[in-house]
């Protein structure tokens, strides 16, 4: 008799625990676009203190574009989406790099590894894209 008043009545499933709504690559990009703009502030500034606060930004901003970028891979893309995009693992894992230290955003001034790093990040959004579509 117990076992029937607390067995479940009705079964449901939740693709995520928030609707996927709340998702978006542009999120990643405009962190990558200030990061940009930092280098490019920078190149034109000789002030000692306006270039370690713009270092200490830029590091805060890659950390949030990898924060972003890691936030689409583990929670929104799901094993169907990495089937159909088998590139996806591999762009996110070039797009984390980007954005790190050892030559990413993170750790030199270079507008190359910032646009390298935007160009990832479209790359990304365009899959991500197509997956909302579906």
């Amino acid at each position: 008799m117990f076992a029937r008043l607390f067995a479940p009545t009705l079964e449901v499933s939740a693709h995520c625990d928030l609707p996927c709504g709340i998702y978006d690559p542009a999120q990643a990009r405009i962190e990558a676009e200030s990061i940009k703009a930092i280098i490019a502030k920078v190149a034109d500034n000789d002030d000692p203190d306006f270039r370690t606060r713009a270092v200490l930004i830029k590091e805060q901003r890659s950390d949030l574009v990898k924060h972003h970028l890691w936030v689409l891979w583990t929670d929104y893309f799901k094993p169907p989406h990495f089937e159909k995009y088998p590139q996806l693992h591999q762009l996110f894992n070039e797009a984390t790099k980007l954005a790190g230290g050892g030559g990413g955003t993170k750790a030199v001034f270079d507008a190359e590894v910032a646009d390298q790093l935007l160009a990832k990040i479209d790359e990304i959004a365009e899959i991500f894209w197509e997956t909302k579509k579906a």
